[in-house]
């Protein structure tokens, strides 16, 4: 087998998140929905803005710009919720909006550069450079595992 045969191609849902430019591994998204008003837990963090009902399952969902450390704002009906599985458990992230998924092989991807505070592994697990615009990676175990943890 060639060295050309086994790049390993991936697919990515890229969103809007403050302004910037994420992505997810498009076989860890289930479904993406609009955004509906969350019921509060308390003692939760923050960045869990509270569960919904999805279809019978309650469904936690994070808002992924506060989870990030980026700049808080009120949710909007504009907002999107991505439903991911990580470990068989479902999580909604909440964004400002899903833009495109986009096709790429492993080459395309670069590390990100060492700037972590050595608290563990980055929520950025690559960048990749498509028509000028970088977009970031996300290691969804490093986010969802981080919510679980505190949860617990």
């Amino acid at each position: 087998m060639s060295e050309k045969e086994t790049v390993k191609s991936i697919e990515l849902l890229t969103f809007q998140l403050a302004d910037q430019e994420y992505s997810l591994d498009i076989m860890s998204v289930r479904e993406i929905r609009g955004w509906t008003r969350t019921t509060p837990l308390p003692h939760a963090p923050s960045y869990m803005k509270g569960v919904i009902n999805l279809r019978g399952t309650v469904l936690p969902v994070m808002d992924l710009s506060e989870r990030l450390g980026l700049r808080a704002r009120e949710q909007t009906d504009r907002n999107v919720i991505i439903v991911v599985s990580h470990d068989d458990m479902l999580t909604g992230l909440l964004v400002d909006a899903v833009s495109d998924i986009i096709a790429l092989t492993e080459d395309d991807l670069q590390p990100p550069p060492e700037m972590q505070s050595g608290q563990g592994p980055g929520v950025v697990s690559a960048l990749t450079l498509i028509d000028e615009r970088m977009i970031r990676v996300l290691e969804l175990s490093s986010v969802v595992a981080s919510v679980q943890s505190t949860a617990a």
